[in-house]
């Protein structure tokens, strides 16, 4: 999983983008002579959806968030500026300085605002990282009109529609959460509890990372898009494995994945600060 950069001239537009999943020779071509195509946001509802330089995101709150506290965006622990985070890694309550582009309900950019901390950001056990911005909830309604994704305390079950709304795209996805995974091993990480995708429906690309993953037809985010199979091998690089808990590898070329972010609830305090010592908290230490 090393930084890919990729420039794809769309009409008379450049987009760069580092993220996983990452593209075959065949996408970027294919992107290139025949450009995005136009149906990318039909039947999807966009607000709250948010574009990031690199990756994709959504403006998130708790299930107990007030109006008045300050607003957060989730996106991936590898969409972070500064690089990939190593096995083991997390960062904790940081400062940042990163510009949130917000989108509305038909995916058109209504303005940015400031990222000004990390609150949460990993690539052990899951890949999902929450930024805090400058403004509270109510000051983005006002000034946007737009309202926040809420994040599912619990896991959703198989079988569940989904939708992946990918903010720097400006394009959904529709499948089924096709089950859980025991474990998933790319490169050095390794994660829990993946989300695997059913085919065919969700075959993200580069730049979809970060984007929520939401029961179809809710505002409810149950977990968060981040990687896929590139070209068939074995636990390599862009190439995820999964595991099972018998030790038994399996993979196949196409499949992709997002990974958990109802495990932020049991690291909280009830003033939702981030404590990982707390009993119950699944996030690494």
């Amino acid at each position: 999983m090393k930084k890919y950069l990729v420039g794809l001239v769309i009409g008379l537009q450049t987009l760069n983008a580092w993220a996983l999943p990452l593209p075959t020779p065949n996408l970027i071509e294919n992107l290139l002579v025949n450009g995005l195509p136009k149906d990318f946001t039909k039947n999807y509802d966009f607000e709250g959806i948010i574009a990031l330089s690199n990756c994709s995101g959504s403006l998130v709150r708790f299930v107990d968030s007030r109006e008045t506290d300050l607003a957060m965006v989730l996106t991936n622990g590898h969409c972070l500026e500064g690089g990939f985070l190593q096995p083991g890694e997390i960062v904790v309550d940081q400062k940042a300085s990163r510009s949130i582009t917000i989108l509305n309900k038909n995916a058109n950019s209504l303005g940015r605002v400031g990222a000004t901390k990390i609150l949460y950001g990993t690539m052990t056990k899951t890949d999902m990282a929450l930024y805090q911005l400058e403004k509270t909830y109510e000051q983005i309604t006002t000034a946007f009109n737009v309202h926040p994704l809420t994040l599912a305390a619990d896991y959703a079950e198989k079988k569940t529609d989904i939708e992946i709304l990918s903010g720097y795209w400006k394009r959904g996805y529709s499948c089924q959460h096709d089950g859980l995974v025991h474990q998933i091993k790319e490169g050095g990480w390794v994660w829990e509890d993946s989300i695997r995708y059913s085919q065919p429906g969700c075959e993200t690309i580069p730049g979809t990372s970060g984007s929520p993953i939401l029961e179809k037809g809710t505002k409810v985010v149950i977990g968060v898009n981040n990687t896929g199979n590139e070209s068939g091998e074995k636990c390599t690089e862009n190439n995820p494995c999964e595991i099972d808990p018998n030790g038994q590898v399996t993979y196949k070329k196409g499949l992709n994945y997002g990974q958990q972010t109802a495990w932020i609830y049991d690291c909280m305090t009830a003033d939702h600060r981030i404590d990982l010592t707390l009993p119950n908290c699944r996030l690494p230490k």
